[in-house]
């Protein structure tokens, strides 16, 4: 039972440390935006694209603020300062897309002077590529403790299910001596009815032969009687 709940989860757990050591890789790739092709980074993980799209969102919210314009799934920045980028504005466009083996985040960054590009600007591009695994890190991170926080609740499930099997056993345990013990009572109750059995048959016999004796007596006595009432008549 224990194995059937806590192995799979287990090798989900190990499944997803491959998965995010194996995925969490930024290349760069074009994408048309509103009929427009632009040069970005792409993230691919292996996560849902809900789970995803809304935690992008909120970290954009949260480090931008009012500078977030989303449109149909784009979202657009304009003079908005990475630190770890560069220290004058740029502006940024991105997407979250939905693929087969999970979810994508682009992004296409203009530097102002130049896009982000792997050759022209290697430096920024760097940069930017830590900031998208920052993220899936962190996404990743927080769905492992999810499903840490489900193998642990589990494991007790397991855990108390044993016991319970456990004190189940002890039970039967238990009734198995209340049952040897009541046999062992019904044995001496059945001996000491064969003593009672023996003894009363014993007192039947000697009944018999009591009554017997009374029969002799009795028969005497009417034998002394008539000898008497005989002895009566001849006295004249």
């Amino acid at each position: 039972m224990k194995r059937s709940i806590l192995f799979p989860l287990l090798l989900v757990l190990v499944s997803s440390v491959t998965g995010f050591a194996q995925t969490a890789q930024v290349d760069e790739t074009e994408m048309a935006i509103k009929g427009i092709p632009r040069k970005g980074q792409r993230v691919s993980m292996q996560l849902d694209s809900k789970r995803v799209e809304d935690s992008w969102k909120k970290q954009l919210d949260e480090q931008f603020g009012s500078k977030v314009k989303s449109d149909k799934g784009i979202y657009t920045m304009d003079g908005v300062v990475i630190d770890a980028l560069s220290k004058t504005p740029v502006r940024v466009i991105s997407k979250v897309d939905a693929v087969p083996t999970g979810t994508t985040i682009w992004w296409s960054i203009d530097l102002g002077n130049a896009y982000l590009s792997k050759d022209a600007t290697p430096v920024q591009w760097k940069a930017a590529e830590g900031y998208l695994k920052d993220f899936s890190v962190k996404l990743y991170r927080e769905d492992m403790a999810v499903q840490v926080m489900s193998a642990e609740k589990s494991l007790e499930q397991a855990q108390n299910q044993h016991i319970a099997v456990i004190a189940k056993a002890d039970a039967y345990k238990k009734e198995i001596e209340r049952n040897k013990q009541k046999k062992m009572e019904i044995q001496q109750q059945l001996a000491q009815n064969a003593s009672e059995l023996l003894q009363l048959n014993n007192q039947i016999d000697t009944n018999l032969k009591e009554q017997e004796g009374a029969r002799a007596d009795i028969v005497n006595m009417r034998v002394a009687l008539e000898a008497v009432k005989e002895r009566l008549n001849k006295i004249q």
